[in-house]
C-alpha cells in the first residue's frame, strides 16, 4: 500500500474533476496536500471534503495564467512544511470554439492555449525542482492527454501543447534524475468529469467510445490511481514515462470500431 506520510504535495487545478480526485487520493495515503485553484469557494469545499475524510489539506488561490502566481504557490507550500515532495501539474486550457484545424482555427487562441499549457508545467517545475533537491528528491506528475499522441482533425493548439508537455516531462526526467527527482506524465483519454458530460453531446461520446476497447469512459479516480503510483515508492525506478489512461484508445487499427462488440456504454447506462 502506498504510504505518503510526511510528504508534501501540490495539485494545480485541484478543486474538481481529475485534480480533486488526485488531491483526495494523495491525502488518503498520508500526504499533506495543497489544493491550488482559482475558484476560492470550490477550493475550500475540496479541502473541507478531504479533511472530513481524515486528510490534511490546505487551499491556495492560484491563477495558472499569471506567471507571478507560480513562485508564490511553490514557496508557500514548501515553507509551511519545510519541504516539497510531490507536484501534480493538472492545469490545462482549451477553447473548443476557436481551437480548430490549421486554417480554420484562430491564431490568437492558438498561441494563448499553447503558452498557457506549456507555461503551467514549465514555470511550476522551474520553481519546484530546487525545493525537491533540498528535500532529497521528489516526484513530478504532469497531466497530459492521449491527444498528445494521436493526430486530430481539430484542437491543434491543445494537442500540440500536450505533446510539448510530454517532451518537457522527459527532458526534466533526464536532467534531474541524479538529484532523485522523477518526472512522469499521465495521458488521460475520455474521462467522465462533470465538464465532459455536460459539454459533449451524447452522440459524440458514443461514437468516440466505439474506438475505446474497454468500452467505457474513464473516471477521475482512474487517473488519480496512476498519479498515486507515480507519487509513491512503487514507481521509484520509473522516470520519463508517458503513461496512458485511455482504455486502449488508438491501440487498434482504424477499422477497430467497425468490428467491436459489445456496444460501449456511458455512465448511467447500467444499473
Amino acid at each position: 500500500m502506498t504510504d505518503l506520510t510526511g510528504k508534501t504535495a501540490i495539485v494545480t487545478a485541484g478543486s474538481k474533476g481529475i485534480g480533486l480526485a488526485c488531491a483526495q487520493a494523495l491525502a488518503k495515503h498520508g500526504a499533506t496536500v495543497f489544493v491550488a485553484a482559482r475558484n476560492e469557494k470550490e477550493g475550500e469545499e475540496a479541502v473541507c471534503g478531504i479533511r472530513k475524510q481524515g486528510g490534511r489539506a490546505f487551499f491556495l488561490r492560484f491563477d495558472a495564467t499569471r506567471a507571478e502566481d507560480y513562485p508564490r504557490l511553490m514557496d508557500t507550500a514548501a515553507r509551511k512544511d519545510g519541504r516539497l515532495d510531490i507536484l501534480v501539474n493538472n492545469y490545462g486550457s482549451t477553447d473548443t470554439a476557436r481551437d480548430k484545424d490549421l486554417l480554420e482555427g484562430d491564431s490568437e487562441a492558438f498561441f494563448r492555449i499553447v503558452r498557457a499549457n506549456i507555461q503551467s508545467v514549465y514555470l511550476s517545475c522551474r520553481r519546484a525542482v530546487p525545493f525537491m533537491k533540498e528535500s532529497g528528491g521528489g516526484s513530478i506528475i504532469n497531466i497530459s492527454s492521449i491527444g498528445s499522441r494521436v493526430p486530430d482533425v481539430s484542437r491543434l493548439a491543445y494537442t500540440l501543447s500536450k505533446a510539448a508537455i510530454n517532451a518537457l516531462t522527459q527532458n526534466i526526467a533526464l536532467q534531474y534524475a541524479r538529484d532523485g527527482i522523477r518526472c512522469n506524465a499521465v495521458l488521460p483519454g475520455l474521462i467522465a468529469t462533470d465538464a465532459a458530460l455536460r459539454n459533449m453531446p451524447e452522440s459524440f461520446l458514443r461514437s468516440f467510445l466505439r474506438h475505446v476497447p474497454l468500452g467505457r469512459m474513464g473516471t477521475p479516480e482512474d487517473v488519480a490511481n496512476a498519479v498515486l503510483y507515480f507519487a509513491g515508492d512503487a514507481s521509484s525506478y520509473v522516470t520519463g514515462a508517458l503513461h496512458e489512461v485511455a482504455g486502449g484508445y488508438a491501440l487498434g487499427t482504424p477499422q477497430y470500431a467497425e468490428y467491436a462488440s459489445p456496444e460501449p456504454f456511458l455512465p448511467g447506462d447500467r444499473p
